[in-house]
């Protein structure tokens, strides 16, 4: 993943990051089970629901503290099996 995290963010910082997937309860937990083996940390994501209700929008600050750090975070939502794309 090339991306330039390192040139826009100041590390460690705080980053919100927008997870959309399919529309299932088990989304929240799926994410955050994600989060702690690459992030430990208390998380509570707000959850809303597409007009057609298919699927469901996560946001979640995590605290991230490199470049590869978050290109890894990104990197493992977008293999769960419930996410269609992470932002």
């Amino acid at each position: 993943m090339q991306t330039q995290f390192d040139k826009l963010l100041d590390f460690p910082c705080h980053q919100t990051f927008k997870v959309l997937g399919v529309a299932d309860e088990a989304l929240p937990d799926h994410v955050i089970n994600c989060l702690q083996n690459h992030a430990p940390g208390d998380y509570s994501p707000s959850v809303k629901p597409s007009s057609k209700g298919k699927y469901h929008s996560l946001s979640i600050s995590v605290r991230v503290t490199s470049k590869e750090h978050m290109e890894t975070i990104y990197t493992e939502l977008s293999k769960l099996e419930l996410v269609r794309m992470v932002l």
